[in-house]
């Protein structure tokens, strides 16, 4: 049955392709392209909270992405069943969800918000490093590097996983100083130019949040699934490894002011702890917050193009409140402790000193030691050599760290740094 919800307009690719008869639609197609591609099999070694394998159980920037995706296409379903605005042949479609959730964190580099932080500090005076920004930058320009044309994606997809919509020059010349997140690179104008079919935002689309909160109903499932997960499982991972233990969780809710009786957010978080129950309850809750989700109608500059934009996510208030609180606990009790700082810290000095060697010789093009050392693949190097402007080699450099996997990065800094490390048979 054809889904009367998205029309050519929808289905566009950023260059014309052969068209085939293909048993699958055009989303399969973008989801299956991400799937089967280099850069989603990394994320199985990329940080999501703990260090990538630290354990079997805790959770990757992969497992984290298919349990978005999983989130995602529930919700679509979900919407389906429950709102009036949808039928069986006008639908949210999930297979197009499904492949916004699995690249939501494609572009993410090692050692997780610590790794993106310290690229961005490294690349500020190049134009930033972001990794939603970093996504886009993979499935339109260099995730099938060889063609050089990224995997053609339609514009639903690509339109799907833009959650900024702010150029990194527009915040800079807005604070008088390089952003730390939430922005595109300035050279993606045209893709974003491509999505919103050249239209310009009205002037009180101003930069930053209100302009990054246009988005099609499919990136807003993404964002809502994406929140859901990041809020819940994270809960999870931090139980078991012990870092949300009964006392720390009453402390902190002493500083905030929060309710800890049975019914709130963070009582039935305790009593889940006490009785070792944190998986179940979890489970429950991302039911919950699916539910929570419901379908308006809106009208805006997009609207009369396609009915991406028609409709608005609306989620429960209260829902949102207690993932808010969710977050903000995970964030304050966990990712702030002393031992995963330190990690992150471990991180930051890995991936900077890559940059600082990997810079000398090939931005600055000096030779290290009175040597010119080979010391990237013969295909990024030949590609650097090409690149014109200091700019462009930097935004290569950048394009290589950012696609190491924890493992690989640590590898490559020992090989570089460690005396007696290595081998001239390693996989390089």
């Amino acid at each position: 049955m054809t889904n009367e919800f998205y029309q050519h307009f929808d289905f566009q690719r950023l260059q014309t392709e052969a068209t085939e008869d293909d048993y699958r639609s055009v989303f399969q197609v973008d989801r299956d392209r991400i799937i089967h591609t280099p850069s989603f099999r990394k994320l199985q070694s990329k940080t999501q909270v703990f260090w990538s394998g630290e354990y079997d159980f805790y959770r990757t920037r992969l497992t984290h992405s298919l349990e978005v995706a999983q989130i995602g296409r529930s919700i679509c379903h979900w919407l389906q069943k429950s709102s009036e605005l949808l039928t069986d042949s006008f639908f949210i479609d999930p297979d197009l969800v499904e492949a916004s959730c699995l690249s939501h964190d494609l572009g993410h580099p090692p050692f997780g918000h610590a790794g993106e932080k310290t690229l961005n500090d490294l690349m500020r005076e190049h134009g930033g490093f972001e990794g939603n920004a970093q996504t886009l930058r993979l499935i339109s320009q260099t995730i099938f590097s060889q063609s050089n044309r990224g995997m053609n994606p339609s514009r639903a997809f690509l339109d799907s996983i833009l959650k900024y919509r702010t150029l990194w020059s527009e915040l800079r010349n807005t604070s008088g100083a390089a952003p730390e997140h939430h922005y595109l690179y300035d050279f993606q104008t045209p893709f974003l130019d491509f999505v919103m079919d050249g239209n310009d935002f009205p002037p009180e689309f101003i930069p930053g949040e209100v302009r990054d909160g246009f988005k099609p109903i499919e990136c807003q499932v993404m964002d809502w699934a994406d929140d859901t997960a990041y809020s819940l499982n994270d809960l999870s991972d931090s139980a078991r490894a012990g870092f949300l233990r009964v006392e720390k969780v009453e402390e902190w809710a002493k500083t905030q002011g929060l309710s800890i009786e049975g019914g709130t957010p963070l009582g039935d978080l305790l009593s889940a702890i006490r009785r070792e129950r944190v998986e179940p309850f979890v489970g429950r809750k991302i039911g919950n917050y699916i539910k929570a989700t419901r379908l308006v109608q809106d009208e805006n500059m997009m609207s009369s193009h396609t009915n991406r934009y028609r409709y608005r996510l609306e989620v429960d208030p209260e829902m949102r409140e207690e993932c808010r609180i969710y977050k903000k606990l995970a964030y304050e009790v966990v990712f702030l402790s002393p031992e995963l700082s330190q990690l992150e810290h471990q991180g930051a000095h890995v991936l900077s000193q890559l940059w600082s060697v990997l810079s000398a010789r090939y931005i600055k093009q000096e030779p290290i030691y009175g040597h010119h050392f080979n010391l990237l693949p013969a295909r990024e190097a030949s590609q650097l050599l090409e690149a014109q402007t200091t700019t462009e080699r930097a935004r290569m450099i950048c394009d290589f760290i950012a696609s190491l996997s924890d493992g690989h990065a640590n590898r490559l800094y020992q090989r570089l740094f460690v005396p007696g490390y290595g081998s001239i048979g390693d996989v390089v």
